[in-house]
């Protein structure tokens, strides 16, 4: 096992994964932009190391600065969390080329795996099904024109190295098929630096059902059963859950076995994600791998019992998968939400200021991930996701009211979140009822409007009592300076539970 980890992330996922290490008995590295200067897993980590700047290129994004600084300390490992360079191939072979070994699949596959049209092509030769579509190579107009008509419409425009719905357009009709390829192109130009795309049938409200991988350096592919994602807002997902009120056991073991397959034809390692895409006929189909640890794998640990973390740490490190595919089961049901500082009822556009006040739930199997806490400024500069907040019960219903209850009772104070509008998307009768597509949003709460109202009780008991405490530290803190003899200045960074 590796004696030294840097974390190449911020947030709630370098929290995360800087806790399973010292679990483990790992030292941490942590690495934080200016913006992020009191940042929780700061503080968290064994050491931390400031990469200046907080704009993203020259901080989390800079690979030079990651390795020249994991190398000063002398990290026999990288963990890139999720987002930022968690899936670039050039960051993966930096740390390889370093003799630091990066806690992720090889930077060939991740290649593979990002080209959305080649992945395609590889993962066909393992019998799983994709969508039928143009996929080639030919990028002119002409070309795409040509084939975008063999398909029929809807369908559906997409980048070939995009993501989160950028270069991602639908076409109902041919007259606005040459219109929408340009424009794809031209914004997957911007955001990716690669104009490529490539054509697919559109499938209409379908589900969107992932499933998790685990496979070590000898070939040993498991799957850790699937995470529904259905619930999103401009294609990045807010609510997910496990398992799937749409999966049958037959449904679920043939797409268990079509992600075991597909992970084993690109001689996939460690921690990844086949997603595909389901549509009302239970026909599914891939639609691409996410080589990396995903946001939503706690409701996966909570059903299975297996901390994913720390099995990418002992894959990394040379260890084999002990793990059996007989002897993996889904125990319960798990639901995660995520907390996100932004306005619902304005498109959903980031709330950027100062946390004055965070008070989380608790109570049995509520689990909290977060990054933020009091006094925490939200920037512009990342994204603005707050928290994770994660449930399990025996069953679906109980987990829905268990979330209901958990988010009526997570207070943050000072920006505007997306709580209010998660409750109203648990207390739908169609999302109880587990009749969800990705289309849920729009068709459901397009118009959403938070009502106004004043802030609860405990909200404002909360902040009361944080005022309250908040003035005796600072009392506690005058006295500390006024006398150097104080046994106050002998205590370190101290915290009051409330």
């Amino acid at each position: 096992m590796f004696k030294k980890v840097l974390i190449a992330n911020r947030g709630e996922i370098a929290v995360r994964i800087i806790k399973a290490c010292q679990e483990m008995g790992v030292k941490t590295v942590a690495v934080f932009s200016e913006a992020d200067l009191n940042s929780p897993h700061v503080e968290l980590a064994d050491e931390s190391i400031n990469l200046g700047d907080p704009t993203p290129s020259e901080s989390y994004l800079n690979i030079a600065k990651i390795i020249k600084n994991a190398t000063s300390v002398k990290a026999e490992a990288i963990h890139p969390g999720y987002g930022f360079l968690a899936e670039n191939p050039d960051f993966a072979k930096a740390c390889n080329d370093s003799g630091i070994t990066f806690i992720g699949p090889a930077p060939e596959v991740i290649r593979l795996m990002g080209d959305k049209i080649e992945a395609k092509k590889t993962i066909e030769q393992a019998n799983v099904p994709v969508i039928p579509g143009y996929h080639g190579v030919e990028q002119d107009l002409s070309t795409l024109l040509k084939e975008g008509k063999k398909i029929g419409f809807p369908l559906l425009v997409k980048a070939t190295a995009g993501g989160g719905g950028k270069g991602m357009r639908i076409v109902h009709e041919e007259s606005k098929l040459e219109q929408s390829i340009e424009s794809a192109k031209r914004e997957a130009k911007s955001a990716f630096g690669n104009d490529s795309i490539f054509l697919e049938q559109y499938i209409d409200k379908p589900r969107h059902i992932e499933f998790q991988i685990l496979a070590d350096k000898k070939g040993h592919v498991i799957h850790l059963f699937e995470r529904e994602c259905s619930i999103q807002r401009r294609h990045q997902k807010i609510i997910e859950e496990t398992p799937s009120p749409a999966l049958t056991p037959a449904l679920r073991e043939a797409m268990g076995k079509a992600a075991v397959a597909a992970a084993t034809t690109v001689e996939y390692t460690n921690a990844g994600t086949i997603e595909f895409m389901v549509d009302a006929k239970h026909n599914f189909y891939f639609m691409e791998m996410n080589t990396r640890l995903q946001v939503e794998h706690p409701i996966t640990e909570a059903t299975t019992g297996i901390d994913l973390v720390k099995w990418q740490l002992r894959i990394a490190s040379g260890m084999d998968l002990t793990l059996k595919q007989a002897d993996i089961a889904q125990r319960g049901h798990a639901l995660e939400c995520r907390i996100y500082a932004e306005d619902p009822s304005n498109g959903f556009l980031p709330s950027i200021g100062t946390i004055e006040k965070v008070e989380i739930p608790i109570g049995p199997n509520i689990r909290n991930d977060t990054g933020v806490e009091t006094r925490f400024v939200v920037s512009p500069y990342y994204d603005p996701m707050l928290a994770k907040l994660t449930v399990s019960s025996e069953n679906r219903e109980e987990s829905i009211n268990k979330m209901i209850w958990a988010l009526s009772h997570y207070v943050v104070l000072g920006v505007t979140t997306n709580i209010p509008f998660l409750k109203k998307v648990l207390e739908h009768p169609e999302f109880k009822a587990g009749n969800i597509t990705t289309h849920f949003i729009n068709d459901y709460f397009k118009d959403w409007l938070v009502t106004k109202q004043g802030l609860p009780l405990d909200a404002i008991i909360a902040l009361a009592v944080y005022d309250s405490l908040h003035t005796q530290r600072h009392e506690v803190v005058r006295y500390k300076e006024a006398d150097p003899h104080s046994p106050w200045q002998h205590v370190g960074r101290w915290r009051i539970g409330v």
